[in-house]
């Protein structure tokens, strides 16, 4: 009981829960990419793809299939949600608009962007250190992928180098889609 009061009592005032209380992605809240605290409850009974992206990665052309994927699903309840992170290489060294603008002019993406966090060491983000205790451990490249059932489970996880559009997530997001 306690613990329940304690998770409504952080949700209702918009914290975000450290990892260890948290018992699914919908137990946070995260900037939008253009400031405004949005509240990972959004994507309850959805399947999302959670992806750590960076603008002058080789991985970045990724932004093309992840957008199709998108497209391809969203109508059957799915939706991708983007952290752009400057932890790999200082991949991702632009502001929010920027990074905006580049993901808008460049890619067209028009999944959920959100504001740049830190997706390892000392100062990564409660959510990550949700995904990574739950899915594999640290994150060692942008682009890795953690595909999150309609409860806010991480069900899945894929390294940096296996495309949006390959048959192992296609085959993975169909089967959390039913």
């Amino acid at each position: 009981m306690m613990r329940s009061t304690l998770i409504f009592f952080a949700l209702g005032l918009g914290l975000a829960l450290p990892s260890s209380a948290a018992s699914s992605i919908f137990d946070f809240t995260m900037d939008s990419i253009d400031g405004k605290p949005t509240q990972l409850s959004v994507f309850q009974g959805k399947v999302t793809l959670v992806v750590n992206v960076a603008s002058r990665c080789g991985f970045t052309p990724q932004y093309t299939g992840l957008e199709a994927l998108y497209e391809k699903y969203r109508a059957k309840g799915f939706v991708i949600a983007g952290f752009p992170a400057n932890n790999f290489g200082f991949q991702e060294p632009g502001t929010n608009d920027e990074i905006k603008q580049f993901c808008s002019a460049k890619y067209n993406v028009k999944f959920p962007m959100f504001a740049k966090v830190s997706v390892k060491g000392p100062d990564m983000v409660p959510l990550y250190q949700f995904l990574t205790k739950s899915a594999g451990g640290d994150i060692e490249w942008n682009f890795t992928k953690f595909l999150v059932g309609k409860d806010g489970k991480v069900i899945a996880r894929f390294a940096s180098d296996v495309e949006p559009e390959s048959p192992e997530v296609i085959a993975a997001v169909e089967k959390a889609l039913r």
